[in-house]
């Protein structure tokens, strides 16, 4: 008609996506077994702010990296603040163990999370702007042990989705004793090499070993021959890589040695790991952490050493994707999201239906009916696409003779069951 304008539609902003039944499912199943092993050695829940100060990360990750000069969602909020959507969660999960006195507590202080995180990138697979990520950290105790113990739950979750095809990456970035002086050397080495743009060469004077992860073929030709820093590490930088690849190959965990393995983050320093999926193509990292000693320092608070690791949602998912066939899935079995639909044929059958249904809940199982008075037909439809093993159907009439229909979904048949004992013959099926 003249004079109406069309309203506007809304969709999910660009680098975000929408997690929808019954794929959420397989979602909620993947994480939970992600982090089952981390729930067994002792790690408990935690939860930080999905927005912090800036200068948390600024201080924290460093100011030099990408992430924090490109990549961060920062605004200004109504009390004249800067405020900044977590880019990552090690640097908020510190924070609130500075600010809640763990290191007064039991050391290590084991923790896990899970959320969303945000950064400003160009969207692709396996990479958005708003991403989520399981963690877990474990703070107060500097151990190689402990190290390997953090690097095997990862290991050891990716081996309960039934991933094959994800390999260990280790190495140590060394520490404030000796990786300066290796820093200076690679830059002597960066600096005679004819690189190919002022970005590139800006990096070498701000942030060197960010180099060594540049993906591009004719840097990577250049790089053969760099300096590593694993040939650099001080005595005792040794002696704690050493002492975790001891207790890896003690435990059973196989690494591949990746002396030019970086992080994209300042803090990290010493164990430095990486998790890989060989059929992601360019985005192959499927998780990754380290140890960050001088983290909780840089941010205001006591000595903390700490170590930890985050996995990628969306990137595993793709990984159990790509290793998945129609003869062998991969990947944990969703629990059904119902077990049995009811289906209320007249009034009175209804009442009588939503009292079954809520006995049947409280017995824990799930439990939808149908809605709507949609006809036998209809309602039935709603069964099968409910996923239930099971639907009960109940009209008056049956309500007149006590008993209610009970339908296996699967092979068809269906038998009268008595109102009275129906609860329990379910239950105890």
């Amino acid at each position: 008609m003249a004079g109406t304008t069309e309203q506007q539609r809304f969709a999910a902003p660009k680098g975000t996506y929408d997690v929808l039944p019954p794929d959420s499912g397989r979602w909620l199943a993947v994480r939970e077994l992600l982090l089952w092993p981390a729930r067994r050695a002792g790690y408990g829940y935690t939860e930080a702010p999905i927005f912090e100060d800036t200068a948390l990360f600024q201080r924290g990750m460093g100011e030099a990296t990408e992430v924090v000069s490109k990549e961060m969602y920062t605004f200004t909020d109504k009390g004249d603040r800067s405020i900044t959507l977590r880019p990552e969660g090690t640097a908020g999960v510190v924070r609130l163990a500075i600010e809640h006195g763990l290191q007064n507590g039991q050391l290590p202080a084991k923790l896990w999370y899970a959320g969303p995180m945000f950064r400003y990138e160009r969207p692709q697979a396996g990479r958005y702007r708003q991403f989520q990520q399981v963690g877990v950290e474990a703070l107060g105790v500097d151990d190689p042990a402990l190290d390997a113990e953090v690097v095997a739950l990862g290991s050891r979750a990716f081996g309960a989705l039934g991933l094959s095809k994800v390999e260990l990456l280790l190495t140590s970035l060394g520490d404030p004793q000796c990786r300066p002086a290796y820093v200076a050397r690679l830059q002597e080495f960066l600096q005679g090499l004819p690189l190919p743009d002022e970005d590139t060469r800006r990096r070498v004077a701000l942030n060197p070993l960010r180099v060594l992860d540049d993906k591009r073929p004719e840097v990577l030709e250049m790089l053969v021959g760099a300096p590593v820093l694993t040939d650099h590490l001080c005595d005792d930088c040794r002696a704690h890589y050493d002492a975790v690849r001891e207790y890896l190959h003690e435990l059973g965990i196989a690494w591949k040695e990746a002396p030019t393995l970086v992080r994209g983050l300042d803090y990290y320093r010493r164990t430095a790991f990486e998790w890989q999926h060989s059929g992601l193509g360019a985005q192959s990292a499927v998780g990754g952490g380290g140890r960050y000693d001088g983290l909780s320092e840089a941010i205001g608070g006591p000595p903390l050493p700490g170590v930890g690791w985050a996995l990628g949602m969306e990137r595993i998912l793709l990984a159990l994707d790509a290793e998945s066939t129609d003869e062998r899935p991969v990947g944990p079995p969703v629990p059904p999201r119902c077990d049995v639909y009811v289906v209320a044929l007249g009034a009175a059958a209804k009442k009588k239906a939503v009292v079954i249904v809520d006995a049947l809940r409280a017995e824990r199982l799930n439990v939808d009916m149908s809605y709507g008075d949609r006809g036998l037909k209809g309602s039935m439809k709603g069964a099968d696409r409910s996923g239930a093993h099971t639907a009960l159907v109940l009209g008056d009439r049956d309500l007149a003779e006590g008993v209610v229909q009970v339908k296996d979904l699967k092979s068809g048949e269906q038998r009268s069951v008595p109102l009275e004992s129906l609860v329990e013959e379910l239950v105890h099926r």
